[in-house]
């Protein structure tokens, strides 16, 4: 996908990896709308981009404040986006929460605040935008997912199954659009670096020995798989190959992951 002057919704803009995917797509020459819940880191973003950019201008980055969880929020966004470019041609599904908990004790608010924001948010969003891309013969729509949307994760049984969901809909929805010029990418990473993690997932993955990569290593995959107009990619050896197990033989991976498992329950947080 060419993204010179390519106008570009990236939701979750001012996380981890939303802040590198943001740089990136900005050095590709795309016209970047940026979208977070609190104006103020997306005015930062916004003049660190310009400054680390020699070609951006400020007309071409549009940053927008908006709960996208909620139904006001998506409506909020959408109206400002017409307004000010008319539709969009890539839109980036990378907001995303995470919670570390037995699902026994896990807050039911929280439960139902990720599938809004993972699930929801991004189906709704692209509901909405995909008319207009289906009437101008082109578009394409990025879900950014995870390993744990393929192998089902103890402890972040929530989190797993709002990427199952997402992975379900980016795989369905991409045969549904074949041949009308939109496309479907889902894009997986397996655990990142960021300050949605707290110091509990950082203690259980340093002692179960979990990969975790660096938020830029991450956003380089994710903006290359789409210049690369990538419909599936995994990020990281050996989850790849982990995946593909999974899914083949499940219960082989329920019993190789059971030690693995105990460990990690003694490192979950208790409410």
């Amino acid at each position: 996908m060419n993204l010179t002057h390519c106008r570009t919704l990236l939701t979750g803009a001012t996380g981890g990896i939303g802040r590198h995917i943001a740089l990136d797509l900005a050095r590709q020459g795309a016209k970047l709308i940026l979208v977070g819940r609190r104006l103020e880191p997306l005015n930062v973003l916004r003049n660190e981009i310009l400054s680390a950019t020699a070609t951006a201008t400020g007309e071409d980055i549009i940053v927008i404040d908006a709960d996208i969880s909620q139904t006001e929020g998506r409506k909020s966004l959408l109206e400002k986006i017409r307004r000010s470019v008319g539709g969009v041609d890539l839109l980036i599904n990378n907001a995303g929460i995470t919670d570390f908990h037995a699902f026994n004790e896990q807050d039911p608010e929280v439960i139902n605040k990720i599938f809004q924001t993972n699930v929801i948010a991004p189906v709704q969003l692209t509901r909405e935008l995909l008319p207009d891309m289906l009437a101008q013969g082109q578009g394409r729509i990025v879900n950014i997912g995870s390993t744990f949307g393929s192998i089902g994760f103890a402890y972040f049984s929530t989190y797993s199954s709002s990427k199952f969901a997402i992975r379900g809909f980016s795989e369905s929805l991409r045969r549904e659009l074949d041949g009308t010029g939109v496309d479907v990418s889902y894009l997986a990473p397996r655990a990142v670096k960021t300050t949605a993690n707290t110091e509990a997932v950082y203690r259980m993955a340093e002692a179960t020995k979990m990969n975790m990569d660096e938020p830029e290593d991450v956003a380089n995959f994710i903006v290359q798989s789409i210049l690369k107009d990538k419909a599936i990619a995994y990020y990281g050896w050996p989850e790849k190959m982990f995946v593909r197990i999974n899914a083949l033989l499940p219960r082989f991976v329920d019993n190789a992951l059971r030690k693995q498992n105990r460990i990690i329950s003694q490192f979950s947080p208790k409410s």
